[in-house]
């Protein structure tokens, strides 16, 4: 075997050996349906020192995710939730972090409406590519918008890239059930996609 294949499947390999490992690791954290700044911290250690041997998106991802988390210092609620639903899809090999968002499984309008921001109220939910919610949010007020938790207020619920096919069953999943509750009763309320959202920033 020449050297160009030898490294070709050995690094195969190695990557998943590396994604069993953090499986199990996920599996691990998750385990008690809690999750503590130590844990995040001892994550981003495991993640961080993989990098080097495994070219894989989901190591990488996750890593910069984590990362951005444990910038400020404080793992907050939010965090935390987003932090053991991504753990939880992965312990269950429920999905690929980093694959793109199934909109035929999430109850994106269809078709997607125009966005504005001026004086329109948005909410949040599931773990995004932009950047931790803080960020989302800080956009949407850059703009003139507001942000909170979803009410009968609420015009436009964005769900983050990294949602899963059994969302329903998440934690982030209860907003967007609440959403669709509400849409399905006659108040105007928009649901779309991180990617759409992005569009019109």
């Amino acid at each position: 075997m020449n050297d160009e294949l030898y490294n070709k499947f050995g690094n195969e390999r190695i990557s998943d050996r590396q994604v069993d490992e953090l499986i199990g690791l996920a599996k691990g954290i998750a385990a008690d349906g809690l999750i503590n700044t130590k844990e995040v911290e001892f994550l981003q250690k495991w993640l961080g020192a993989n990098l080097h041997i495994t070219h894989h998106p989901m190591i990488h991802t996750l890593f910069g995710r984590v990362t951005e988390v444990l910038e400020d210092g404080i793992v907050d609620e939010d965090e935390k939730t987003e932090l053991l639903d991504t753990l939880n899809a992965l312990s269950s090999r429920d999905f690929e972090l980093g694959e793109a968002m199934k909109a035929t499984t999430l109850p994106l309008c269809d078709p997607a409406p125009e966005l504005s921001f001026l004086n329109k109220r948005y909410a949040f939910t599931g773990t995004f590519l932009f950047g931790k919610r803080k960020a989302c949010e800080t956009s949407v007020h850059a703009r003139g918008g507001e942000t909170g938790a979803i009410t009968k207020k609420t015009n436009v619920l964005v769900i983050g890239t990294y949602a899963t096919d059994s969302w329903k069953h998440s934690s982030f999943g209860k907003k967007i059930l609440k959403a669709c509750e509400y849409r399905d009763n006659g108040i105007p309320i928009s649901i779309v996609s991180e990617e759409h959202w992005v569009k019109f920033l």
